[in-house]
């Protein structure tokens, strides 16, 4: 029995599924959320020691306080995908996900795990219920 891993994300919402093989549809397994993202930036910056700041020194690059807590989201999916390819939780992997989550998805899996994500769809289908998500990813899963 193939397990798929199916991740449906956002910057600010992750829900992972499972795909036991044929006709057993989606299951759902975990769910982040990560309110610090959908934050305004103002917000996320303060001058107590230890917070984000956006001064940085000449010759570094400003990352904004939203795409800094993005980041940290995606490593945080990142590093459960890495375990759970580690532990043989799942044998490929479908990322659902608007472009720019992908890409720091993409850009925080090691390489072996990023070898078992067989499909990638630059959508936002956080909201969407699970019987239409079904249908939308139905030609590379095995309901």
């Amino acid at each position: 029995m193939a397990i798929t891993w199916i991740l449906v994300a956002n910057a600010s919402l992750a829900k992972l599924y499972a795909n036991l093989g044929p006709n057993k549809g989606l299951s759902l397994v975990k769910e982040w959320m990560h309110p610090a993202s959908r934050q305004k930036n103002s917000d996320l910056v303060s001058d107590h020691p230890g917070a984000i700041t956006t001064q940085r020194g000449s010759g570094e690059p400003q990352t904004w306080p939203k795409i800094h807590e993005a980041k940290l989201f995606a490593q945080q999916i990142a590093r459960e995908f890495s375990q759970g390819r580690a532990t043989q939780a799942f044998e490929r992997a479908i990322l659902v996900a608007p472009p720019a989550f992908m890409g720091l998805l993409n850009g925080g899996l090691d390489a072996r795990t990023a070898r078992l994500v067989t499909d990638r769809f630059e959508k936002d289908y956080t909201k969407t219920p699970e019987p239409v998500l079904r249908n939308r990813l139905e030609s590379c899963i095995f309901l």
